[in-house]
């Protein structure tokens, strides 16, 4: 069997997901994981494009060593130097560089002729070559190959590998694919282009219409070897192909394919849920693999089927994918010790000083709800990262009055770096009140604006964690906040407070 090798594109595809910001902070939390996951290529942002996705390339560079840490850069010197500049201590670099090659992109966007191009994509990929003294492993896309006339597409891709190209990436970029004709396609490279053998075949599949992971899977019987695709499925438009979704399909129909993957699927639920709080883009009850829903049977056949003999209709096991049954059910009355316990079932490890904060943050969580959750252990472990970032605001305390007859008020204290401060409101709801006592508190204005909200629960219950994601705007710059907590008020507080914090370091750096 041939290794299939995964390139996972979250931090740069999928980040473009409308709605989508992430810190570099987070960038780098997230890479962490997928490196415990076991993806073969983080592709870790665009570093030219901001100064954000530069330092977060920059860090996950230097932080991430068992992965290969890629940047994207145009075929123009100077995104290949920037991608250079943030990869240049990687322990295994890769810059991946593209141009587009179908006519209407060549016509409409680029105004180039084919041999224009065709130069261009030689000099981008020698050039990676040159400015990083052939450390960097080189990747070329030809952008929109999907259509691209075929014979034209040989001659790029053999002109490319001739120049130095390790991988040759065929991107659906606008989800226009039907899984045969992607075959096809992918099966004509593989026949046509002389010099094939010496660079690995990729594919990157957009799902405009809902294909993308079956033209990856059937790329791969075509001869691709490498897939790129995002956790959940996330990216611009309708998203990328998904990786959970491939990587299972493989392992549960390996009669079919050819191939395997090093990923460390246990760990599969647990990015999907790092993923999806980070982005604030909730995952689908039905969603397969990770989906509320995947592993549920509401039928009372199916139910019975599953109790008889589980195979019936389930063709893979919960377990596979990370999600376990808790063999210690954690309350208020647990100790140090069963706390330690579920943080090894779990795969977590803390130093010795982390694991006393993280114990002393469950009681106090455990004080407040009856029965402790994975995702909650989860939740505080991730809260302690992110408390390692300096914050400007702390909610100490909040209050918030509401009910039929009675006017919503709510009562908050901040911690801010003048001080403490107070602020009281009244409102049409007691988060409507909650937000006007924080901006009066902090003495803004309603120069901020907010523009989202979503609410969710975490766990099942009347004591079930809620999560609050929102999005506030202001002179034009957007940021987001997430709050959790089982009081929705306090969620909802913790998330605001989040976002304005964000919002404060924009302005400073925008000044």
């Amino acid at each position: 069997m041939e290794k299939l090798y995964i390139f996972d594109t979250t931090l740069r595809d999928g980040e473009q997901t409308p709605g989508v910001n992430l810190t570099v902070d987070e960038k780098v939390q997230i890479a962490k994981q997928l490196e415990k996951l076991g993806v073969d290529i983080i592709e870790a942002g665009f570093a030219i494009s901001s100064p954000a996705d530069f330092e977060a390339i920059r860090r996950i560079a230097n932080e991430v060593k068992n992965s290969t840490v890629c940047s994207l850069a145009r075929a123009v010197e100077s995104d290949i130097k920037a991608a250079w500049d943030a990869l240049k201590n990687a322990e295994k670099p890769r810059i991946h560089t593209f141009i587009a090659t179908s006519d209407i992109h060549l016509k409409y966007k680029l105004r180039m002729t084919r041999r224009e191009v065709l130069k261009r994509a030689v000099e981008a990929v020698k050039m990676i070559i040159d400015i990083s003294e052939g450390r960097a492993e080189v990747e070329f896309s030809p952008e929109d190959a999907v259509r691209t006339e075929l014979s034209y597409l040989y001659e790029i891709l053999e002109a490319v590998i001739e120049a130095g190209a390790k991988v040759v990436n065929i991107p659906d970029t606008v989800g226009y694919a039907i899984p045969d004709e992607w075959h096809d396609r992918i099966l004509a490279i593989k026949e046509n282009v002389k010099n094939i053998d010496k660079a690995i075949i990729s594919v990157h599949c957009h799902n405009d219409l809902g294909l993308a992971t079956a033209n990856s899977l059937l790329a791969v019987k075509a001869g691709a070897r490498q897939v790129e695709c995002t956790i959940n499925g996330i990216g611009e438009r309708a998203g990328n192909a998904a990786m959970e979704e491939i990587v299972m399909a493989i392992k549960v129909r390996k009669d079919q394919f050819p191939v395997y993957t090093d990923i460390d699927t246990t760990q599969i639920y647990r990015t999907s849920q790092l993923v999806s709080r980070l982005t604030g883009i909730i995952i689908s009850k039905t969603k397969p693999i990770v989906g509320d829903n995947a592993f549920a049977h509401e039928s009372g056949i199916h139910q019975h089927g599953v109790l008889a003999k589980r195979e019936t209709y389930e063709i893979m096991k919960p377990e596979d994918i990370g999600l376990k049954e808790s063999k210690i059910v954690l309350g208020k009355h647990s100790g140090s010790h069963a706390f330690r316990k579920k943080l090894e079932e779990m795969g977590i490890e803390l130093s010795e000083e982390k694991l006393k904060e993280a114990f002393k943050k469950f009681k106090e969580l455990a004080s407040r709800k009856k029965e402790i959750f994975d995702i909650d252990i989860e939740l505080i472990v991730e809260g302690l990262e992110e408390g390692t970032r300096d914050r400007n605001y702390s909610l100490l305390y909040n209050q918030a009055v509401s009910g039929e007859g009675i006017i919503p008020s709510a009562t908050v204290k901040i911690e801010t770096p003048h001080g403490e401060k107070l602020g009281l409101a009244v409102g049409n709801g007691p988060v409507d009140a909650t937000y006007k006592a924080i901006k009066n508190a902090l003495n803004i204005g309603d120069e901020i604006q907010l523009k989202d909200f979503k609410i969710r629960a975490l766990t099942s219950g009347t004591d079930a964690l809620a999560e609050v994601f929102l999005t506030i705007e202001f002179e034009g710059m957007t940021v987001s906040g997430r709050g959790v907590d089982p009081d929705i008020v306090r969620a909802s507080a913790l998330a605001f407070l989040e976002a304005l914090d964000r919002l404060e370091k924009r302005k400073k750096k925008h000044h």
